[in-house]
């Protein structure tokens, strides 16, 4: 007998999964934990370059559960044994740990290097490590309140739309422990199966119902090329750019034309996009020429600028007022959303404590669909996590700071579970959680008088772990939602996860040093900060030498001083001599201030635009030093918004990025704004409601090819600025020959002619969108 979903108006208690509870088949496998730890890696990497340049992330769940389906499918093909549903659910729940960890470490990590220390590798990686783990073991108490209790009123969109793409995928074994023959349709997932159809024509459809990787397969290798041919040959211009003159003076326009950016454009849809979209217009078309047209009359600088107005370009005035502004709307927003879910968040307190208790005291399961890790284990990992905490030097924690930890972790945990259940993981305001507990511990920290080098860090280590868990325990909510649905076994799926974040964990934080270390410039430090020596009570006692592929004939060892004021020069990482003389400042890769290093050539900098914002708030906070002017500003710009009935978060992202990363976003919105409009006539027939409409569209190979620009774009990026950093003269080889010769690089006609290869990058995905190309309707085979 086939098992029916209820409507999702039912009780919980008439609930049957997909697999009923009284099957075991395969499901927590060496080879789905292997692979999905894999694609966590993968898409845990380009999450990270996305975070690093436009502070945004995509869900990885469907892209992950969609490869997982075709590589297995194909390994069937070739005499090996398919994967059943519930294998390919633990593939989607371990690889979709790495997205979540690397927008936690993304939005926190590099502020650190502006309030002066280094990125350590022993910092970045305990933080992703303790963060991630402490996330997923405090939602595992709360799933029966969130995932069983509440099923049919919290959705989680992203985790419903990935248990139906599983359940299309399905291999012929798992159909028929489900008892069904094959697949219900696409805009009718509580269908019952129908007897009148015959046999064979029932496994035809079924068979061509299941999605195709072919898409997302194509566009990780587009991708791939379309990246390396523009960055690394410099085939063409990567920012095609216009700088208008008056009445508009100083104004400019510019597109980053990289095939991440078109795919998350794409996924997140038109509305989000063009909101950021208007927040960069607003930052480049009105408040920089304003800047400009009052500004270019002054006789002496404004602060906090140390040059005149007259002489500063749109880039420059950008990096002195514009950033300050766009940080004070982000926190805004981010506080904004948070307030704005405030009941949410009492209710979700109050019910996460009672489900708590009930857990703990609760005798395991005779069900398999109800088995969760034992509560002992949860609490004894919850304590280890904590001690470890308390002990690791690297992150200068103390008791205060510990406490702090627990006490944030469990509530914002909590409430990113349930608003992920209600909004979705695109609509949580993970930042927001950030910001309210950087200033929560900032401020309390400035009460017990605790300000200064040391507390920076402890602050930002605190921010850090609460947002990577609270990022991972929404992300675990999604995935559970997902087992739900199916029948998996939560105990199996929890132990996925928190291998898949251990490793992503391990591995992210390598990758974010490396690619900060690639793009990092060293400056004289006479042209930096001129006669500056570091005090005499600075602690100099580590040293280093400068890079070998910079400075292959220096091997000079200079001691180390990290400054943490504005005081004589920036703050961050000077070389010193024996006698405390600055000789060199190291400026990072990741929001560094210099592009040109000693040799001439340019280097593109990572903005991470939230990292900035965590560590103006720790500043601002302890040290009491920040131009609050233009913050207020900043709020009130995210103020206006919300009074107008717009999201100010989404806005204010675009006010403080670079409007060459905004506008590539737009592009792919309004491709899928075209795309959604032919699916609504396409379905129109069937009358399908706004959510079935969605859950289409996230479906459709448009979405899967728009994931693979995401991760071929950004895995050829990162890729790229380690070979760049590896072998700096070839690289500088390929740029001269690309200024001297290249047409599409460099000359009047570059802007133009760039944007040709983006044009066609564009319209493939449109005509996929539409199924012209790489159709659901085509299987793997």
């Amino acid at each position: 007998m086939a098992h029916e979903n209820p409507p999702a108006s039912a009780s919980p208690d008439m609930f049957h999964p997909y697999i009923p509870a009284s099957a075991s088949p395969r499901e927590l496998t060496f080879r789905a934990i292997v692979l999905g730890t894999i694609l966590g890696v993968v898409f845990g990497a380009s999450s990270l370059y996305l975070v690093l340049k436009v502070g945004l992330t995509v869900s990885a769940s469907i892209p992950v559960a969609v490869i997982s389906l075709a590589l297995f499918r194909v390994y069937s093909k070739l005499g090996g044994r398919d994967a059943t549903i519930l294998e390919n659910n633990i593939v989607q729940t371990a690889g979709s740990a790495g997205e979540s960890i690397a927008f936690g470490i993304g939005v926190t990590m590099p502020a650190i290097m502006i309030l002066g220390f280094d990125l350590e590798i022993a910092r970045v990686t305990l933080v992703a490590l303790l963060g991630g783990l402490l996330g997923i073991l405090m939602m595992i108490p709360l799933r029966r309140a969130l995932i069983v209790a509440e099923h049919g009123k919290l959705k989680y969109p992203e985790g419903t739309a990935c248990a139906e793409v599983l359940k299309a995928g399905a291999d012929e074994e798992s159909r028929r422990i489900a008892g069904q023959a094959e697949l219900p349709p696409a805009h009718a997932p509580f269908s019952s199966s129908s007897s009148t159809i015959p046999t064979g024509r029932r496994q035809h459809e079924a068979e061509a119902a299941r999605p195709s990787g072919t898409a997302i397969f194509a566009g990780f290798g587009l991708g791939l090329l379309y990246k390396t041919a523009m960055s690394a040959f410099r085939l063409w211009k990567e920012a095609p750019e216009k700088v208008l003159g008056a009445p508009l003076k100083g104004g400019s326009v510019a597109c980053e034309i990289s095939p991440e950016l078109l795919g998350v454009g794409y996924i997140i849809g038109p509305r989000i996009s063009s909101i950021m979209m208007a927040g960069g217009v607003l930052a480049y078309l009105v408040l920089i020429p304003l800047i400009k047209f009052f500004g270019d009359s002054l006789t002496t600088p404004l602060a906090p600028a140390t040059k005149l107005i007259s002489g500063m370009d749109p880039a420059e005035i950008r990096s002195k007022y514009i950033l300050y502004i766009g940080a004070g709307a982000v926190a805004a927003g981010g506080i904004i959303s948070l307030l704005r879910s405030l009941p949410t968040i009492l209710h979700g307190i109050r019910s996460g404590l009672t489900d708590f208790r009930r857990a703990a005291s609760a005798h395991a399961s005779i069900l398999r669909t109800e088995r969760d890790l034992s509560m002992k284990y949860v609490a004894a990992g919850v304590v280890v996590l904590i001690i470890a905490i308390l002990m690791a030097p690297a992150l200068h924690m103390n008791l205060l700071g510990a406490i702090l930890i627990v006490v944030f972790g469990f509530i914002f945990v909590t409430v990113s579970s349930r608003l992920t259940g209600e909004i979705g993981s695109s609509s949580n305001p993970i930042s927001g959680m950030t910001v309210a507990t950087l200033l929560l511990t900032c401020l309390t920290f400035l009460i017990v008088g605790w300000t200064g080098g040391t507390f920076y860090v402890t602050a930002l280590s605190v921010g850090g772990i609460v947002c990577i868990a609270a990022s991972n325990g929404g992300t675990t909510s999604q995935d559970l939602k997902t087992g739900f649905l199916l029948g998996a076994t939560p105990k199996y799926q929890q132990i996925a996860i928190l291998i898949g974040a251990t490793v992503s964990a391990l591995v992210l934080g390598p990758i974010l040093l490396g690619l900060n270390n690639v793009k990092s410039v060293y400056v004289p430090a006479a042209q930096a900060a001129p006669g500056l020596h570091a005090p005499a009570d600075a602690n100099l006692d580590h040293t280093e030498t400068l890079p070998r592929s910079q400075f292959a004939d220096n091997a000079t060892r200079f001691k180390v001083w990290h400054k943490t004021d504005d005081t004589g020069g920036p703050a961050g990482k000077y070389l010193v001599d024996d006698s405390g003389a600055a000789v060199w400042l190291v400026d990072p890769g990741i929001n560094g201030a210099f592009t040109k290093r000693q040799d001439g050539t340019e280097v593109k900098k990572f903005e991470a635009p939230k990292a900035v914002l965590m560590s103006y708030i720790i500043k601002g906070i302890l040290d009491r030093k920040l131009p609050w002017a233009l913050v207020l500003f900043g709020v009130m710009i995210a103020v206006t918004l919300e009074l107008c009935g717009v999201s100010s978060l989404a806005f204010a992202v675009g006010v403080y990025v670079p409007i060459s990363s905004s506008a590539p976003i737009f592009v792919g919105g309004l491709v899928r704004l075209m795309v959604d409009g032919y699916l609504r006539k396409k379905h129109s027939a069937q009358k399908l409601t706004e959510a079935e409409l969605t859950a289409e569209g996230d479906k459709s190979p448009g979405v899967l090819l728009a994931s693979g620009y995401i991760a071929g774009g950004a895995i050829a990026g990162i890729v790229i600025a380690f070979i760049a950093g590896a072998l700096p003269a070839l690289d500088t080889k390929i740029a001269k020959w690309a200024e001297n010769s290249n047409l599409f690089f460099a000359g009047p006609n570059a802007d133009l002619l760039s944007l040709i290869p983006f044009a066609a990058l564009t319209l493939l995905l449109y005509l996929v969108g539409r199924e012209v190309f790489l159709g659901n309707h085509r299987s793997i085979r």
